[in-house]
């Protein structure tokens, strides 16, 4: 491999089955998605790990709907990090990458760069997921509380809970220092799901899968099994510079039979607009856009996701007549 070329298994999420546990699951590795979320803002180190750890908890999520439109996770909380929130946009067509967006709002007079990340989020607050499959359906939104020390617990607690599924995570992230690329950050985990024997026909992305005949043993026995292997997992393995997914789950699941589907591409995507910005903006009164006009007589808005900055006439948002006095 030529040094500064991006790996093949970077910005990836790869569907699996464990075919003798009744277990399925996704593989995720980030690389370039995560820097250019990342990139679009100044954040401390603290806040940047939080936002990597909702990425790849959102790459991991969303890749196991079939999502027509949007998959989001929002963290909100009464500490420093106000706000952690991400999307996931469905590929739009086969073959299509996912596009995956996020950012944080925090208060920087109350941030203890010291502190343990999470702590951070505070402890009134919520965990949410949030699916909208589009125009003409009801998103549908499953919310739970901020525990376990971390945003996977919080999403672990999410399936239990919400969906009724055992689920687990195994997440590494951070900077990495390679040869040829310089400093850059990576992200890389797996997600386990417990699926009940009736479902041995399982939805994994591309279709159905053939039923496998289990071996007789308890049900409650594979799903300790598989938890107990994820456990031993190494987080340079998790990253996966150096190790293919393939190989990831070969070394911990082999004996599982792991059986992988087809790899979903991501990357660094946002849906805003000018017309989304004058959509927003349709809400407020005609007092309340007057206040909003600048000197220059133009009314201003930014991306909180990439950070566009989009300059609008008052009168295509609704506004007329002059500027108040004092404008």
């Amino acid at each position: 491999m030529t040094q500064g070329t991006q790996l093949a298994w970077d910005d990836t999420v790869l569907p699996f089955q464990l075919d003798l546990a009744d277990v399925r699951g996704r593989v995720a590795r980030l690389d370039g998605v995560l820097q250019d979320v990342l990139r679009q803002h100044n954040y401390p180190a603290a806040i940047e790990g939080l936002v990597a750890e909702a990425v790849l908890l959102t790459a991991l999520i969303g890749q196991t709907i079939d999502l027509r439109w949007k998959l989001s996770i929002q963290v909100r909380g009464d500490g420093p990090a106000r706000i952690i929130a991400t999307d996931y946009y469905g590929p739009s067509e086969d073959g299509q990458p996912a596009r995956i967006r996020g950012y944080a709002s925090f208060d920087p007079d109350r941030l203890d760069p010291d502190a343990e990340p999470f702590s951070l989020i505070g402890e009134k607050g919520y965990f949410a997921i949030l699916i909208d499959q589009g125009e003409g359906t009801e998103p549908y939104s499953g919310i739970t509380s901020l525990e376990g020390g971390s945003l996977a617990a919080c999403a672990e607690a999410y399936f239990r809970q919400s969906e009724q599924i055992p689920t687990r995570f195994a997440l590494s992230y951070g900077r990495s220092h390679e040869p040829g690329r310089g400093e850059r950050w990576r992200a890389g985990g797996v997600m386990l799901q417990h699926m009940p024997k009736a479902s041995s026909l399982l939805k994994v992305g591309e279709g159905q899968v053939a039923p496998v005949a289990l071996p007789e043993t308890d049900d409650g026995e594979n799903w300790n099994r598989a938890n107990v292997l994820l456990d031993t997992v190494e987080e340079l393995e998790l990253i996966g510079p150096n190790v293919t997914s393939t190989s990831l789950l070969t070394r911990l699941f082999h004996e599982e039979q792991p059986r992988v589907f087809e790899t979903q591409a991501v990357q660094f995507g946002c849906s805003c607009s000018e017309d989304k910005v004058r959509q927003s903006l349709s809400i407020y009164s005609q007092k309340d856009i007057a206040h909003m006009v600048t000197t220059e007589g133009t009314v201003t808005a930014d991306c909180q996701f990439c950070g566009a900055h989009y300059v609008l006439d008052p009168k295509t948002v609704g506004f007329v007549g002059d500027k108040p006095p004092g404008f």
